[in-house]
Protein backbone atom coordinates (compact mmCIF):
# COMPACT_ATOMS: atom_id res chain seq x y z
CA UNK A 1 0.00 0.00 0.00
CA UNK A 2 1.54 3.05 -0.95
CA UNK A 3 1.52 6.43 1.30
CA UNK A 4 -1.42 8.10 -0.47
CA UNK A 5 -3.50 5.01 0.11
CA UNK A 6 -2.29 4.56 3.52
CA UNK A 7 -3.25 8.43 4.56
CA UNK A 8 -6.91 8.26 2.67
CA UNK A 9 -7.92 4.79 4.54
CA UNK A 10 -6.33 6.33 8.12
CA UNK A 11 -8.47 9.55 7.12
CA UNK A 12 -11.54 7.41 6.52
CA UNK A 13 -11.15 5.56 9.26
CA UNK A 14 -10.58 8.72 11.82
CA UNK A 15 -13.85 10.27 10.30
CA UNK A 16 -16.02 7.76 10.16
CA UNK A 17 -16.66 7.61 6.39
CA UNK A 18 -15.95 5.47 3.30
CA UNK A 19 -12.66 5.79 1.40
CA UNK A 20 -13.71 6.74 -2.06
CA UNK A 21 -15.43 9.74 -0.23
CA UNK A 22 -11.75 10.86 1.03
CA UNK A 23 -10.39 10.24 -2.14
CA UNK A 24 -12.97 12.03 -4.02
CA UNK A 25 -12.09 15.17 -1.46
CA UNK A 26 -8.57 14.50 -1.60
CA UNK A 27 -8.93 15.21 -5.57
CA UNK A 28 -10.68 18.00 -5.09
CA UNK A 29 -8.57 19.50 -2.56
CA UNK A 30 -5.62 19.06 -4.81
CA UNK A 31 -7.22 20.31 -7.55
CA UNK A 32 -7.56 23.83 -5.79
CA UNK A 33 -10.71 23.68 -4.65
CA UNK A 34 -11.50 25.15 -1.50
CA UNK A 35 -13.45 23.65 1.28
CA UNK A 36 -16.65 26.04 1.14
CA UNK A 37 -16.54 25.81 -2.51
CA UNK A 38 -16.37 21.89 -2.46
CA UNK A 39 -18.91 21.82 0.19
CA UNK A 40 -21.60 23.60 -1.25
CA UNK A 41 -20.99 22.37 -5.24
CA UNK A 42 -19.25 19.09 -5.46
CA UNK A 43 -21.52 17.37 -2.34
CA UNK A 44 -22.27 14.87 -5.42
CA UNK A 45 -18.64 13.93 -5.81
CA UNK A 46 -17.87 13.79 -1.58
CA UNK A 47 -20.92 11.82 -0.95
CA UNK A 48 -22.19 14.26 1.07
CA UNK A 49 -19.35 15.46 3.42
CA UNK A 50 -20.10 18.36 4.89
CA UNK A 51 -18.43 21.13 5.80
CA UNK A 52 -17.19 20.01 9.04
CA UNK A 53 -16.06 17.00 8.20
CA UNK A 54 -14.48 18.88 4.95
CA UNK A 55 -12.36 21.10 7.19
CA UNK A 56 -11.41 18.06 9.49
CA UNK A 57 -10.39 15.98 6.62
CA UNK A 58 -8.41 19.35 5.09
CA UNK A 59 -6.38 19.93 7.89
CA UNK A 60 -5.94 16.31 8.84
CA UNK A 61 -4.80 15.17 5.35
CA UNK A 62 -2.04 18.54 5.52
CA UNK A 63 -0.80 16.62 9.04
CA UNK A 64 -0.37 12.83 7.98
CA UNK A 65 1.43 14.26 4.75
CA UNK A 66 3.65 16.55 6.49
CA UNK A 67 4.51 13.47 8.77
CA UNK A 68 4.91 11.24 5.77
CA UNK A 69 7.81 13.61 4.47
CA UNK A 70 9.38 14.20 7.90
CA UNK A 71 9.56 10.65 8.22
CA UNK A 72 11.54 10.10 4.96
CA UNK A 73 13.83 12.86 6.28
CA UNK A 74 14.67 11.60 9.52
CA UNK A 75 14.63 7.58 7.70
CA UNK A 76 17.66 9.25 5.30
CA UNK A 77 19.17 11.34 7.86
CA UNK A 78 20.08 8.42 10.17
CA UNK A 79 20.23 6.07 7.74
CA UNK A 80 22.98 8.37 6.07
CA UNK A 81 24.69 8.43 9.28
CA UNK A 82 24.51 4.37 8.95
CA UNK A 83 22.75 3.61 12.43
CA UNK A 84 19.42 2.95 11.03
CA UNK A 85 18.63 -0.93 12.03
CA UNK A 86 15.67 -2.79 11.17
CA UNK A 87 13.98 -1.83 14.85
CA UNK A 88 14.61 1.68 14.47
CA UNK A 89 13.34 1.90 11.18
CA UNK A 90 10.17 0.00 12.61
CA UNK A 91 9.27 2.02 15.33
CA UNK A 92 9.94 5.32 12.85
CA UNK A 93 7.72 3.91 10.55
CA UNK A 94 4.52 3.63 13.13
CA UNK A 95 5.35 6.78 14.63
CA UNK A 96 2.02 8.12 14.71
CA UNK A 97 2.30 11.78 15.38
CA UNK A 98 5.39 14.10 14.39
CA UNK A 99 6.12 14.50 18.02
CA UNK A 100 6.80 10.54 18.32
CA UNK A 101 8.94 11.03 15.02
CA UNK A 102 10.68 13.49 16.55
CA UNK A 103 11.17 11.91 19.87
CA UNK A 104 12.96 8.72 18.25
CA UNK A 105 15.27 11.21 15.83
CA UNK A 106 16.33 13.39 18.60
CA UNK A 107 19.35 10.83 19.35
CA UNK A 108 20.28 10.92 16.12
CA UNK A 109 20.00 14.70 15.52
CA UNK A 110 23.15 16.43 14.41
CA UNK A 111 23.24 20.23 15.51
CA UNK A 112 22.42 22.35 13.02
CA UNK A 113 24.71 25.39 13.99
CA UNK A 114 28.29 24.61 14.18
CA UNK A 115 30.22 25.79 17.57
CA UNK A 116 32.62 28.12 17.12
CA UNK A 117 36.21 27.96 17.88
CA UNK A 118 37.96 30.20 19.91
CA UNK A 119 41.49 32.05 19.16
CA UNK A 120 44.07 31.22 21.10
CA UNK A 121 46.14 34.14 21.35
CA UNK A 122 50.10 33.75 21.60
CA UNK A 123 52.17 36.45 22.11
Amino acid sequence: MDVNQRIISRLATELSVRPEQVAATVELLDGGATVPFIARYRKEVTGALDDIQLRQLDERLRYLRELEERRVAVLAAIDEQGKLDATLKASIEAAETKQRLEDLYLPFKRSVVPRRRLRVRRG
